[in-house]
C-alpha cells in the first residue's frame, strides 16, 4: 500500500473513520473518509500528522458515517488550498443525509449534523488520494446509494457497512434490500478477488477470500 491507512472509531456506534496519507510525501493531501463525529478527535490526528486535507469521502448517508462531515469541513476552512469538499455517496443516500439530525435524536446522539456533499459520486468514476486510484463501485441494500472504493492497483477497498468480518450490512429498515445487497456483494465484491483486502465500517477488516469462504451470509450460492 503507498497509502498509511488510520483507524478513528468515532461515535458511541465506534463507526472506522479513515485518514488515507501519503506519510513519505508530506506534500501530498490526505484523504478522511467517512467522519461520522468526535471531529475533535479527528483534527487531533490531522495535526500530528501534519496532513492537510484534500477531500473528505462518503460511503453512505447514515449518521455515524457522515454526521460530522459538515462540521469537518468547515473545521478545515483555513488551512492552504481552504475547506476541502464532501464527496459522495451516491444522491440517492440524499435523503439520509438530510436526515442525520433526525437519525441521532433516535439515538439520543448530538452534535451530529446534516451535510450537503459538494458533489455526489457515480459507479465507475475515479477519485484519487495520493498517487491511488480509487474506482467507485454502487453497492446498495443497506443504503439505497451506498458506494464503496477500490484500489485495484494496490488490491484495497473501503467498504463501509456492505461487507463484514463475518457479516453484511443491515438491511432491517424501511429503505433496506437484502437481495439488493447479497446480489451486489456477488456482482460486484466478490469478483475483485481474494486477494483484495477491505476495511469495513464497524470492526476489523478481511480480505474477499476470508469472506468468501467463511461467512455465513455469503454461503448462498454466492460464488
Amino acid at each position: 500500500m503507498p497509502l498509511s491507512v488510520e483507524i478513528i472509531p468515532v461515535t458511541p456506534l465506534r463507526q472506522n473513520c479513515l485518514i488515507l496519507h501519503d506519510k513519505d510525501r508530506p506534500g501530498t493531501p490526505a484523504v478522511v473518509v467517512d467522519p461520522g463525529g468526535d471531529v475533535p478527535r479527528i483534527l487531533e490526528r490531522l495535526a500530528a500528522s501534519g496532513a492537510r486535507v484534500g477531500e473528505i469521502w462518503l460511503t453512505h448517508g447514515h449518521l455515524d458515517h457522515a454526521g460530522g462531515a459538515a462540521e469537518l469541513r468547515e473545521a478545515l476552512a483555513g488551512q492552504p488550498g481552504g475547506p476541502p469538499p464532501v464527496i459522495g455517496p451516491d444522491r440517492r443516500d440524499a435523503f439520509l443525509l438530510d436526515e442525520i439530525e433526525t437519525q441521532a435524536a433516535q439515538y439520543g446522539l448530538s452534535g451530529l449534523r446534516r451535510v450537503t456533499p459538494d458533489r455526489f459520486v457515480v459507479e465507475g468514476e475515479v477519485l484519487r488520494a495520493g498517487d491511488l486510484a480509487f474506482e467507485v463501485l454502487h453497492v446498495p441494500g443497506h443504503t439505497p446509494g451506498h458506494v464503496v472504493f477500490v484500489a485495484r492497483a494496490a488490491r484495497f477497498a473501503i467498504v463501509g457497512d456492505t461487507l463484514f468480518a463475518g457479516g453484511v450490512g443491515r438491511t432491517d429498515f424501511a429503505y433496506g434490500d437484502s437481495a439488493a445487497l447479497l446480489a451486489a456483494i456477488s456482482d460486484k465484491l466478490l469478483p475483485l478477488g481474494d486477494e483484495v483486502s477491505f476495511l469495513c465500517g464497524h470492526g476489523p477488516g478481511s480480505t474477499i477470500g476470508a469472506e468468501r469462504r467463511s461467512n455465513p451470509y455469503l454461503q448462498q450460492g454466492l460464488d
